[in-house]
């Protein structure tokens, strides 16, 4: 990659950056020819306001939205919430001819055109949810040129009969969402998505442009290479999303401890995560039985049900979805308050785009994880079964990266945006159960030196190495048949370490794996070795302080979370109801009206006039012109019998 260059020194425009919350530097990619068919950001300015109801881009959207239309290949990895949608949404609406969306999800495609044609733009889907009348019709309208956005599976763009198709419709450009999918090395890999390189042969002049919400340094070369991108520019946004708040707790009772989380929220939506159908069975069926609007959502289910439970979903009618992961991507709700994961997610990146899928709209979201060392045993055991050997070694490393997260003692941010390659300049995040309420250490000097002498007493004997579980039969003193048979049992380390529980000393393992003392070989089996680093430690007898491990939580102070809009909550509420029958009445999920963003700023403002909503975030021409005096007339009403509120 080219050397960091200053912001303020950098060439213009056609230069790709990478940005972070933290700072103004960017790494210059291929310089795109300059056009003078180039709207003037003026012009694009006013797109986004007539169009979107908003005023200024997000960061790197403007970039991004400037090379796709000065036709340079283009791979764009912005946060769910991030407004990856508005970087092939809005160039399609100011340059000639049809964009092509390929999305894995029917779900997604008919969201995200319902909220295009209430914005009033022209855009259409074709997939197998359509008769043959409809889907002909359609067909018609894009030889006619009468849509600027098509979405549409990758399986369907593959069929023969579609690339004359597409060289008949004037394709300008293709936009592939979600585009780890393309990736082994992704946590959503989908076959089908390989093929979409056809496409560039199909249509060798039309730009490309790749976007995804997660993806390692990895996983983001393999996407650039199997889709054949030409010189693309590279813009990676911060993946710290600082409106979300992280918790991690042991899991007791997992059942109650869910009801109390979300009685606290019975107002909001939210999803629960869980490892198996079962188990969404399960949560689903307690939440119900006790009044919750709650629906599961498996692969188990047959598609009507699931589409049914999806919808409901969406337009509010249900408030929790229990899901496996076979739900959530691409599901674009922005007002989902909370995220909680049952049962420890398969690895970091899967996690994070899991907990990315609240606050999407920028106001606070509550993401919890319940943490178990079960949870781990139950993992294991499926890793157990993966029969190819570097399938295993990788979801092995997966494994233990989510375990260390979930244990550590860091910040919850910190480590997340380290996994993605970032770095999160502040010591304290203000938003995170460790950074909140930081957990006890003690001093670990002796139990380290016993962990420490029983690995590498081990491997002196035996000259072999053995995993976590069996070097806690050594320190524990158990008589097993592997102890036996390797004559573990005469070593000076066995039985050192009956004073702790096993439990214990699989926390002390880990941590010391975290520290950087103990290394892991990769290989059939992940066995242990003391690195460099222990045996200088080991040798010195020196201190090494350790955290506790997690106990079971306190009550947690309030804290006002970045994002958060003051408002008039009551209004906030009718205005909620008001939003809710107008989407029934026009059959679209709720937040296709209005996002919880231009709700509050509304309970926030209280404009009681068509004009007075200039400036309402998410308020655009057509949905001021649809909606407008309805909302005014709602406030206007709510003040005749209430005062205004002040705030700062």
């Amino acid at each position: 990659m080219d050397p960091v260059v200053n912001l303020a020194t950098a060439p213009g425009r056609g230069q790709s950056f990478s940005m972070t919350s933290q700072s103004s530097e960017y790494f210059p990619c291929a310089a795109a020819p300059r056009r003078s068919a180039w709207p003037r950001v003026t012009e694009l300015l006013h797109q986004l306001k007539v169009t979107f109801g908003y005023s200024t881009f997000r960061p790197l959207q403007r970039e991004i939205i400037e090379a796709t239309l000065a036709d340079q290949d283009v791979f764009a990895l912005l946060p769910t919430g991030g407004g990856k949608s508005l970087c092939f949404q809005l160039p399609a609406l100011v340059r000639d001819g049809l964009t092509v969306v390929v999305s894995p999800l029917i779900a997604l495609m008919k969201d995200q055109v319902d909220a295009m044609q209430a914005s009033g733009v022209a855009a259409t889907f074709l997939n197998s949810t359509l008769d043959e009348k409809e889907a002909r019709s359609r067909l018609a309208g894009l030889h006619r040129g009468q849509f600027k956005l098509l979405y549409v599976a990758p399986e369907r763009l593959m069929l023969d009969s579609w690339a004359e198709n597409l060289k008949a419709w004037n394709v300008a450009c293709i936009a592939i969402d979600e585009a780890h999918c393309v990736s082994e090395w992704g946590h959503d890999f989908r076959p089908e998505y390989r093929q979409l390189a056809k496409l560039r042969v199909a249509l060798p002049n039309v730009p490309l442009m790749a976007l995804t919400a997660t993806a390692t340094e990895r996983v983001r070369a393999d996407i650039i290479t199997h889709l054949k991108l030409r010189e693309p520019q590279i813009f990676v946004a911060s993946f710290n999303r600082p409106n979300l708040t992280y918790r991690v707790v042991p899991k007791d009772q997992p059942a109650k401890q869910i009801i109390e989380f979300v009685r606290k929220r019975e107002h909001e939506c939210g999803i629960i995560y869980c490892a198996s159908r079962a188990t969404a069975e399960r949560v689903a069926e307690s939440l119900s039985g006790r009044g919750f609007l709650a629906r599961p959502y498996h692969a188990g289910l047959d598609a009507d049900e699931r589409a049914r439970n999806q919808e409901q979903f969406l337009r509010d009618d249900t408030r929790i979805m229990c899901a496996t992961i076979a739900f959530g991507m691409g599901i674009n709700k922005p007002n989902v308050r909370w995220i909680i994961h049952h049962d420890l997610p398969k690895n970091i990146e899967g996690y994070y785009q899991e907990t990315g899928r609240a606050g999407r709209d920028g106001l606070p979201g509550d993401c919890l994880l319940l943490f178990s060392a079960g949870d781990i045993a139950k993992q294991t055991h499926f890793l157990d079964e993966i029969t190819d050997e570097q399938e295993q070694q990788i979801a092995r490393s997966q494994l233990r990266q989510i375990v260390h997260y979930a244990e550590g003692a860091g910040c919850r941010r910190a480590e997340l945006l380290e996994y993605f390659g970032e770095h999160f300049p502040l010591d304290n995040c203000g938003a995170c159960d460790n950074c909140m309420e930081p957990r006890e250490t003690y001093d670990g000097t002796i139990a380290a030196q016993k962990f420490l002498s029983c690995v590498y007493r081990i491997r002196q004997n035996s000259r072999f190495g053995v995993g976590l579980n069996h070097i806690i039969e050594v320190l524990t003193g158990a008589d097993t048949e592997k102890i036996q048979r390797w004559g573990h049992d005469r070593l000076t380390t066995y039985g050192i370490g009956k004073e702790l529980s096993r439990p214990a000393w699989a926390s002390v393992g880990r941590e010391l794996m975290r520290l950087g003392y103990v290394g892991i070989d990769e290989g059939e089996y992940a066995t242990l070795n003391v690195s460099e680093e222990g045996m200088a430690v080991l040798r010195a007898r020196s201190p090494i302080t350790l955290t506790k491990p997690m106990d079971f939580p306190k009550a947690k102070r309030v804290v006002r979370r970045e994002g958060d809009i003051a408002c008039d909550e009551i209004l906030f509420e009718r205005l909620r109801t008001l939003r809710k029958k107008l989407a029934d009445e026009r059959s679209v999920p709720a937040y296709i009206i209005f996002g919880d963003t231009t709700l509050r700023a509304l309970a926030h403002f209280y404009p009681t006039s068509i004009d007075q909503l200039e400036g309402i975030p998410g308020i655009g021409e057509k949905k001021r012109a649809e909606f407008g005096e309805i909302v005014t007339d709602e406030i206007a009403d709510y003040l005749k019998t209430n005062s205004r509120m002040a705030f700062d």
